[in-house]
């Protein structure tokens, strides 16, 4: 069988208030005829299908649309799990409906861990698969509360929670093995973020539970497992070198932290019940993000060439200059009207040697919530003794308040 795996498409996100319906249309065409050229059984989506639990109704679209062509390459079974970004009860909601098209969703945790545990069937009829599909684990799922935790035992505890859940839905997993007789492979999906691994700046990425204390060993999850398939983080990556446990990554930057990265899918072969190969396939990228950086001169230099690539790019640029006034941004803009090219943001750097950056521009769309909450204990002079008590209990507030579902009732 063939596997492909992908995450963290974040239908309906922004990019510093630029809308991105156009980009990721493009993906998903791209996406349904990749499935179909290489003759891929099994599609595996770990997790932020959407960017918001409310996305938008051109955002949906999309998402069903996907469905329906993929519903109509013949074999191909499709499973998703939902992300930290996901309204579980959303993509629920159709979950009875999507399963006559070959189509599995798994938005939350229920009662019986047997949910998590799908058999897939090859061409033949036969069951040659099984994959543990395993959603985004919020707190509430995990752990109990008690009163007088550490934040530190907080974490703890989750950790041990994911922990535990692995170890039960591979025990689940390996029991249906040895019923059924045949060594099939087992694939386990997840949405969390591995120890070890490292996030940049400006790419989206939400910080999980509290103050993403939560970090997983993934040789304590992927044990028993013939391959783990991990969304959240944006950037594409094995973790610790094992080929069989990865993170497929975006397939768009998410911001200009990720200008210039390879995005990808992973795809995955078995024969004869073995993990045959695992290799990736680039992603065709409709708009690249670029960072232009220098003094005004030879920012203007490299914009013209950008122009000249006539090719969609959206620009982040960093001026090396005492002074940006609003005219020398307007030439900037001026200077790639027409064009297809789209200066997004402009920032400052007082010189080359200065690390310190201004942005003239700078709104709260530039800033997350811990952003603004750290810059606030700044403003107050905050002294850091009160500093990590406040910053813990502001990301426990914070946690709650993303895992609150929206679409629920």
């Amino acid at each position: 069988m063939k596997v492909l795996h992908t995450s963290d498409w974040h239908l309906g996100g922004l990019l510093h208030e630029r809308k991105r319906y156009d980009e990721h249309e493009q993906f998903l065409k791209w996406l349904i005829h990749l499935l179909g050229n290489e003759n891929i059984d099994v599609l595996i989506v770990a997790g932020d299908i959407f960017d918001t639990v409310t996305p938008s109704n051109r955002a949906q679209e999309l998402y069903y649309q996907f469905l329906h062509n993929a519903s109509s390459i013949a074999g191909l079974q499709v499973v998703i799990t939902a992300g930290n970004h996901d309204s579980p009860s959303l993509l629920n909601a159709p979950k009875g409906l999507l399963r006559t098209l070959h189509i599995h969703v798994i938005g939350t945790v229920t009662d019986d861990l047997e949910d998590e545990i799908l058999l897939l069937r090859d061409s033949q009829g036969h069951i040659s698969l099984i994959i543990c599909a395993v959603p985004y684990l919020r707190d509430r799922d995990i752990r109990q509360t008690e009163p007088g935790e550490s934040i530190e035992e907080k974490a703890r505890k989750m950790r041990e929670g994911i922990c535990e859940h692995y170890r039960k839905v591979w025990r689940l997993a390996e029991k249906k093995r040895l019923e059924l007789g045949v060594n099939i492979p087992i694939i386990a999906m997840g949405h969390l973020f591995a120890d070890g691994c490292v996030t940049t700046g400006d790419d989206g990425v939400r910080s999980l539970h509290i103050g993403n204390l939560a970090c997983i060993e993934a040789e304590m999850i992927g044990q028993g497992f013939d391959y783990l398939a991990l969304g959240h983080l944006h950037r594409p990556e094995v973790i610790r070198g094992n080929t069989h446990q990865r993170y497929s990554g975006s397939p768009l930057p998410m911001g200009f932290g990720e200008a210039g990265q390879k995005k990808q899918v992973v795809l995955i072969e078995f024969q004869n019940n073995c993990p045959l190969s695992v290799s990736e396939i680039s992603v065709a990228i409709s708009r690249e993000l670029k960072i232009i950086q220098g003094d005004i001169k030879s920012i203007k230099e490299d914009l013209s060439n950008l122009c000249l690539a006539n090719r969609p790019f959206m620009v982040e640029l960093i001026v090396e200059s005492e002074l940006v006034t609003p005219l020398i941004q307007a030439q900037f803009r001026e200077q790639v009207e027409h064009t297809q090219v789209d200066i997004v943001k402009i920032r400052r750097r007082y010189s080359i040697d200065d690390e310190k950056m201004s942005d003239p521009e700078e709104t709260l769309t530039d800033l997350d919530e811990m952003d603004v909450f750290l810059r606030c204990l700044e403003e107050h002079k905050i002294s850091e003794g009160e500093r990590k008590d406040l910053f813990d209990a502001y990301s426990e507030i914070l946690a709650s308040v993303h895992e609150e579902d929206m679409q629920a009732h």
